[in-house]
């Protein structure tokens, strides 16, 4: 059977089995969701069969640290490390499957993110000259040919040449799986940036970031305790909010910038940070420092949030869930949103992203799109097709 053969019978299949994968901005590891689809558009439905976060050892984590988020590195590096992360996620899938005893041949495709390594929208770059730009790297020919299964791979770049800026994408399957609420829903992910789907019972969809999730938090607790994150915000909570600190963090352009709107940590960095905090002119505790990150990363969602209309509900996911201290806060900033979730609607909070991936992939087999109605969302398939062979 040649290639398109199998596209078009992977097409017909009344059920689809779609691997997603996601690598976000912490650098944690590769979350690896087993999902079956029926249908599509609309009519989608979506079951986690499985689920699985594979960290990455430290001196990965390290490799790909030295050209993330970085205006200059090594371009040899980025062009090896290319190749290397797509074998990594090959072999990471196949040890995967082989632990839940289920074999390479039972997938219909896989949906790789790939490791973002830059994202630069206009918001950022200022430069009429050139359009937004996005890199993600983890070669889907790589895994294609590694695992023996149909590959979709580097889905924003479709979003940037529609016109979008290629971030956040969570729309597309916010949009597919929960259009029929019966109130105004927010969809709220926090991960290393935070972003929001925005599905009113009347106007427009829309999706935006909103500022810094977990990132600098992440960033920070590396920089001064030798740890990727600050579990349960036990150090956080040792600390008060400076309000000076948080007043020159929230002096940013992005801030005022209307949505929808995407940035990452190109911009919220350990740079940005420290000078946020020359601009104090005081010595300012870690723990106070970190105290004042959560706050930062509450009032940038609660801020945005104001503007909509009041008492919607609000669906929580993405690894700022499991930080009471950020949690706490939303509530308090957010006293008419009728907070949930995520798991109640049966989607792992930590797998959400991944199942997004999945989705999207399901969308550009099944061969259709569907109109959002508004020109912030491309009605568009999104994914480069590898075959393994």
């Amino acid at each position: 059977m040649n290639n398109i053969e199998k596209l078009y019978k992977i097409a017909q299949k009344k059920e689809r089995l779609i691997i997603g994968l996601m690598s976000g901005t912490s650098l944690d590891g590769l979350d690896i969701a087993l999902c079956k689809f029926s249908g599509s558009g609309l009519s989608t439905r979506v079951t986690l069969l499985q689920f699985e976060t594979v960290p990455y050892p430290n001196v990965f984590k390290e490799e790909i640290k030295k050209i993330f988020s970085k205006k200059m590195v090594d371009l040899e590096l980025l062009c090896l490390m290319n190749e290397k992360i797509g074998l990594v996620h090959a072999e990471y899938i196949n040890q995967t499957l082989k632990k839940w005893e289920i074999t390479n041949l039972q997938i219909d495709a896989i949906a790789s993110h790939g490791q973002t390594i830059f994202h630069s929208p206009f918001i950022k770059h200022q430069n009429p000259e050139y359009p937004n730009g996005t890199l993600q790297i983890g070669d889907g020919d790589h895994i294609a040919v590694k695992t023996g299964i149909i590959t979709l791979s580097d889905f924003r770049q479709k979003n940037i040449a529609a016109g979008a800026e290629g971030a956040p994408l969570a729309v597309y399957g916010d949009y597919l799986l929960f259009n029929a609420a019966e109130k105004n829903t927010v969809l709220l992910n926090i991960g290393g940036i935070a972003n929001i789907t925005y599905l009113p019972k009347t106007g427009k969809v829309f999706s935006s970031d909103l500022g810094p999730g977990n990132t600098l938090i992440d960033q920070f607790m590396q920089r001064e305790f030798g740890l990727y994150f600050d579990k349960d915000a036990e150090h956080a909570k040792k600390g008060t909010v400076d309000k000076s600190l948080l007043t020159a963090l929230m002096q940013n352009p992005f801030f005022e910038a209307k949505l929808p709107k995407s940035t990452g940590p190109e911009l919220f960095n350990l740079e940005y940070l420290d000078s946020c905090i020359a601009k104090t002119n005081a010595k300012i505790s870690s723990f106070d420092i970190l105290a004042t990150l959560c706050e930062f990363t509450s009032t940038g969602i609660s801020r945005a949030l104001k503007n909509l209309d009041t008492g919607f509900d609000l669906i929580v996911s993405g690894g700022g869930i499991h930080n009471p201290l950020i949690m706490d806060r939303l509530k308090h900033h957010l006293p008419l949103a009728n907070f949930k979730n995520i798991e109640e609607f049966g989607i792992s909070a930590d797998a959400k992203e991944a199942i997004l991936f999945a989705l999207l992939a399901n969308e550009t087999l099944a061969g259709e799109t569907v109109d959002f109605k508004t020109k912030t969302v491309p009605n568009i398939c999104m994914g480069k097709i590898c075959f393994p062979n």
